[in-house]
């Protein structure tokens, strides 16, 4: 039986949040922030990361598709010390689906309900093991805090707010009911 787990939370500069760094993190990849003239290598970081990759609307640059660069923007494109720099949504996915039916999952759950409002979305699945002697699939999705079009970021989305329209609650259903048809099958 899937087991339903979805939370919302702000990475803000206020907190010590790094928008590179964070998906460095999430991703298990190396990534120059520029900002703060650092590396975040999380390349070695045991196991866990089964999957990442950057979603965009169609009308995105070509830049947004790239990890290190769209962080980097977003970083360059918050000038205060207290930014909120990115959004990250955590979701729990059925651990009665393989790791392909799971990226499928995410991919319809993230194209249907932020690519299609003009966020990016960096997914990244890890799948650990789990104290129960089972795994712990689930996904990080980080999300731009300004939608994008052709000629770069538009307006910041702020307080409870996730894109155009959206609140933390109003992705539950539909976050659920993907997982819910999926697990029918």
């Amino acid at each position: 039986m899937a087991i339903y787990h979805l939370t919302v939370k702000v990475l803000s500069r206020s907190n010590g949040a790094k928008a590179v760094g964070s998906a460095a993190y999430r991703s298990g990849e190396e990534l120059k922030d520029e900002r703060y003239d650092t590396v975040h290598d999380y390349s070695r970081r045991s196991g866990g990361v089964v999957h990442s990759e950057i979603m965009a609307p169609e009308d995105a640059p070509d830049w947004a598709s790239d990890r290190e660069t769209l962080w980097n923007t977003v970083e360059a494109s918050e000038k205060r010390k207290d930014s909120q720099v990115a959004r990250e949504i955590e979701v729990a996915l059925p651990r009665e689906l393989s790791e392909d039916e799971n990226r499928e999952l995410v991919r319809r759950f993230v194209g249907d309900e932020l690519v299609s409002r003009g966020m990016i979305a960096d997914v990244a699945i890890h799948q650990r093991d789990s104290s129960d002697g089972f795994t712990n699939p689930h996904a990080h999705i980080l999300l731009t805090m300004r939608p994008v079009t052709a000629e770069g970021f538009g307006p910041k989305v702020s307080g409870r707010r996730i894109g155009r329209g959206m609140t933390p609650r109003s992705l539950r259903p539909g976050a659920s009911g993907v997982a819910r048809t999926a697990t029918k099958r």
